[in-house]
């Protein structure tokens, strides 16, 4: 892209609220659960869409807005999608059970599994690009490796679902968002596990009552924030003990069970989160203040992520199919 071209070498500026409507792109018939840049700077026009309707889109989200490509290869909701690091292939797994790598340029499945779970959460390895972890409907996260299509270890929680997973710096340890929930506990809703022995590091991390449909780490500092269906953000340290910031809490969204995202810019100074109710809620990532919203669907808004290359350029997502670009 003509667009991004200017911007690859330079460090990424100061990220602004964006305020206006870029693209409208809508080819989804049914609910889109996960939105992600493609993370290869070169690439990075590209936006990935999986969706409740069983396909995996790609689109050029930078310069027209178009749909480059569908892959219908599940035959059930894709719940999660993601780009490999290099930008060539998409792993996406789904409500049947299947995980597929897909080759981006030719639409082949390049690997295939099938698993004993609906899968609704997929991460990869920030340091090993060959190897992700598998979450979903099951007791067990899995860390599989793609260069022998086999599983690597077994992570086992006493739960019932993963909600999503988030590697911390390096990837020697790893945390999952679970529905463990009950009314006189709230142990293991946050797991901490170490990646290498697949022991369970801590279990007792958040002790509110609410589970955790999304969580995401800071870029330059040892902090992550959990998604709360308690319409809140909660903030945490990234290291040990992952003690909870009791003075910051992120709140004025509504989650209501949808599984809203939430992610900082690329400069850590905003934190933004969709919305039950289709806004875009942007915070100041220090004083936990609202800077703005924005009324950007009509549908439950479940994902709003910033560029990784243009500043202040951010895409959202919604219940309704919706995909649109910001700036």
């Amino acid at each position: 892209s003509e667009l991004i071209k200017p911007y690859l070498r330079s460090k990424y500026k100061v990220t602004e609220v964006p305020k206006s409507l870029v693209f409208y792109m809508s080819k989804h018939s049914g609910p889109v659960n996960e939105i992600q840049w493609c993370p290869a700077r070169e690439q990075s026009h590209m936006l990935l869409s999986a969706s409740m309707d069983k396909t995996v889109k790609v689109w050029d989200a930078v310069d027209t807005g178009c749909c480059l490509k569908t892959y219908s290869c599940h035959s059930c909701a894709v719940r999660a999608a993601r780009w490999t690091s290099c930008g060539r292939r998409i792993l996406s797994g789904g409500f049947d059970s299947t995980l597929h790598l897909t080759d981006v340029e030719t639409g082949k499945q390049i690997f295939s599994s099938k698993t004993e779970f609906r899968i609704s959460a997929l991460k990869f390895h920030p340091t090993e690009s060959n190897v992700f972890i598998c979450g979903g409907f099951s007791p067990e996260v899995k860390a599989w490796d793609l260069r022998t299509s086999k599983v690597l270890r077994v992570y086992k929680a006493a739960v019932q679902q993963t909600l999503d997973i988030l590697f911390l710096p390096e990837g020697r340890e790893f945390l999952t968002s679970t529905d463990a929930v009950s009314r006189d506990s709230a142990d293991r809703t946050i797991i901490a596990w170490d990646f290498q022995s697949a022991a369970k590091i801590s279990n007792q991390i958040f002790h509110e009552r609410y589970t955790c449909p999304s969580l995401t780490l800071h870029p330059k500092e040892s902090v992550f924030v959990a998604q709360t269906n308690g319409n809140y953000l909660a903030l945490f340290s990234a290291q040990r003990p992952y003690r909870i910031n009791k003075k910051k809490r992120y709140e004025g969204h509504k989650v209501e069970g949808f599984s809203v995202g939430c992610e900082f810019s690329p400069d850590g100074m905003l934190l933004v989160t969709g919305s039950s109710d289709g806004k875009v809620f942007f915070y100041n990532y220090h004083t936990s203040r609202i800077i703005r919203t924005l009324s950007a669907h009509k549908e439950a808004c479940v994902s709003a992520i910033f560029h990784p290359v243009l500043p202040s350029l951010l895409a959202t997502c919604d219940w309704a199919g919706e995909i649109k670009v910001w700036q």
